[in-house]
């Protein structure tokens, strides 16, 4: 459980989920992964399972932990890297990913004693199951927060409109979404695919609207979502984190070619030697 924040911590394993990643997408050979953009949101996770949500390992049914939902299911790379530094994975199962018989697939299943609140990667149905979750708490008058990460191409699916105005109208303030703004989609930048202004839009939905300027420093993370624990508004939150793709290995940052793909021994060789230095 989340007793104290220690920055030095949630970056000591925010370098390691890196690593871990990295692990995850060479062993899954030709079948590939989503790098890019799992490795922008990692201190996005890493700040809210090291720092902020109220979870147990030991006890991952907990009726008043904390719910993570990664509406943008092809970065779970990033939310299994998680799971694996806190425990609820181990180094074995990590290796699985993608294999037969692997409860690590490409997109989450959900798979609640391992930490897998929820099965995501239709974009925007993920988000939607977190705003039904945050309202099922309220009706039940429990305590816990849902967590959500949203990938910034993912708010062109017109589900996720839906969701923000019905968590607004039920006044959802246990609910908080972040959206990893890394700037790069399936098919391009965002900007040229659809050129949304993104904090305006949710403000006029209604939802309360941080926006962090270096969504990869721990620091002004944990400052965001801070504020929003101390918050007494009753409205759903939204944090907008600007981030790199591909953050951390030097020929994947900002390259949409690692959207998607494998990767080689050559290149993990050198991504290997860009975390080590890192």
């Amino acid at each position: 459980m989340n007793t104290g924040i220690n920055m030095d911590l949630i970056r000591e394993k925010a370098a390691a989920m890196r690593r871990d990643c990295l692990e995850m997408g060479y062993a899954a050979g030709s079948h590939g992964a989503h790098f890019g953009p799992a490795l922008s949101s990692i201190e996005i996770v890493a700040s809210l399972y090291f720092g902020i949500m109220n979870h147990d390992p030991q006890n991952p049914c907990l009726l008043e932990r904390d719910r993570f939902v990664m509406s943008k299911g092809h970065a779970c790379l990033s939310y299994y890297a998680a799971l694996v530094e806190a425990g609820y994975l181990s180094r074995e199962e990590m290796y699985t990913f993608k294999g037969d018989n692997s409860i690590l697939s490409g997109h989450p299943s959900c798979h609640v004693e391992h930490g897998l609140e929820v099965a995501t990667g239709s974009l925007g149905n993920g988000f939607a199951i977190a705003c039904g979750m945050a309202k099922a708490a309220k009706i039940k008058r429990e305590t816990h927060k849902v967590y959500c990460v949203l990938g910034d191409g993912e708010c062109d699916e017109g589900v996720i409109w839906e969701a923000a105005m019905n968590a607004v109208k039920n006044k959802l303030d246990n609910m908080i979404a972040i959206i990893d703004r890394n700037s790069f989609q399936l098919a391009g930048k965002t900007h040229e695919i659809m050129d949304l202004d993104l904090a305006a839009i949710w403000k006029a939905f209604g939802w309360d609207v941080f926006v962090v300027e270096d969504g990869n420093d721990v620091e002004s993370l944990l400052a965001a979502l801070k504020s929003i624990q101390q918050s007494d508004v009753a409205k759903p939150h939204l944090i907008i984190a600007k981030t790199v793709k591909g953050k951390g290995i030097s020929f994947m940052e900002n390259n949409l070619g690692w959207h998607a793909a494998p990767i080689n021994q050559e290149q993990y060789e050198q991504a290997q030697s860009d975390l080590e230095l890192a």
